[in-house]
């Protein structure tokens, strides 16, 4: 049993699988609609990492190399068989960081890293510089959060649930610092980065910078919406189209 997988992985050893990395403070509802937009040939597997959702009695992780053996751990034999990984914000820093660890413990890598609103590993993090500074109330904290989207008003008209929520993104915060906290490298593998056109978190050119994280092909895309793309229609179909062009996946009709 894959303990941080939100759905059973295929039966179908030859079954195309991608894993899907949250954002903070999220959990595997982010990935919700996904398996229908990109549809037959792909197992689609949202990672759920732990202090959320089914998970949420688990203390969350906030180490770096702990979260990469674990998940190693965990996803086993899954990753003996092609598959790529797609992580949106602090699931992009999960992703780049586990497939280097697999890399570097020779295991197999991922046929392709598709990664989403989320600096480059090399850049600082404006979220991450500010959220750090001593003594950030969790009124400053939803501050921010530069978007109605990142709180939802029903969120903030609950202040159990939001007290809630924020211990878990201010725990995911710490995991994003340990995170970037190792030298930058590259990857041997082809890497996508999609970017919000409306994101005010994140720029274009933060999120095209991922192009020194790869000693392969890079491709870059805009997509519609602020920094939870990964909620919209757009960006499922958008992956689908990648996986497609990098041959991952046949074109089906």
């Amino acid at each position: 049993m894959h303990r941080y997988l939100a759905t059973r992985p295929p039966a179908d050893s030859s079954a195309r699988r991608l894993l899907c990395f949250h954002h903070a403070g999220a959990g595997a509802m982010a990935f919700a609609g996904w398996r229908q937009r990109i549809g037959p040939g792909v197992s689609v597997l949202p990672v759920r990492l732990p202090g959320r959702e089914s998970l949420l009695r688990e203390p969350p992780f906030t180490d770096a190399q702990q979260l990469v053996e674990t998940l190693t751990e965990d996803f086993g034999p899954l990753l003996d068989e092609p598959y790529a990984f797609y992580g949106h914000s602090l699931g992009a820093l999960v992703a780049h960081r586990l497939a280097l660890h697999l890399v570097a413990t020779g295991r197999r890598p991922p046929e392709v890293v598709l990664v989403g609103a989320c600096p480059a590993p090399q850049l600082p993090s404006r979220l991450l510089e500010a959220a750090a500074l001593p003594g950030v109330t969790d009124e400053q904290l939803v501050g921010l959060l530069a978007d109605e989207e990142s709180v939802p008003k029903l969120l903030l008209e609950r202040p159990e649930w939001l007290r809630a929520t924020l211990t878990t993104l201010r725990a995911d915060l710490r995991l994003a610092r340990s995170l970037r906290s190792a030298p930058p490298a590259r990857l041997p593998c082809p890497l996508w980065a999609f970017a919000g056109r409306d994101d005010r978190m994140v720029s274009a050119a933060e999120v095209r910078a991922w192009e020194r994280s790869t000693t392969s092909g890079f491709h870059f895309r805009m997509m519609p919406g602020a920094h939870f793309f990964v909620r919209g229609r757009e960006l499922p179909l958008a992956v689908k189209e990648a996986l497609q062009s990098e041959m991952w996946l046949p074109r089906v009709g």
